[in-house]
């Protein structure tokens, strides 16, 4: 797999997400490992999630989705970084789309 550039940090796909609420993205967790010519990264597998308000739906690659608030987010994801987010299509909730 071909890796972008520049990943995500937790902080910047959430608010990346709390932008698009109701819209669900795909994600690659990724694990930054090493420093240098020894440094690497590692797939831990695809998520896809969904914010709404403060809260944001992640399903991960075992199928079983978890409410998380911001705290619990950075919680669980706080050492991993992300690759792009790219859309799937599914929308939860079309408030944003009438918002304007």
């Amino acid at each position: 797999m071909r890796y972008p550039a520049r990943s995500m940090t937790p902080a910047e796909l959430l608010d990346f997400l709390a932008a698009r609420g109701g819209q669900e993205y795909e994600v690659q967790a990724l694990l930054h490992a090493g420093r240098g010519r020894k440094a690497s990264v590692r797939e831990l597998g695809a998520y896809r999630l969904t914010m709404r308000g403060d809260e944001v739906l992640a399903c991960g690659p075992s199928g079983q989705p978890r409410h998380l608030s911001r705290t619990e987010f950075h919680a669980v994801f706080g050492s991993y970084a992300f690759g792009e987010p790219r859309p799937t299509g599914t929308f939860t909730d079309l408030g944003p789309l009438f918002g304007m």
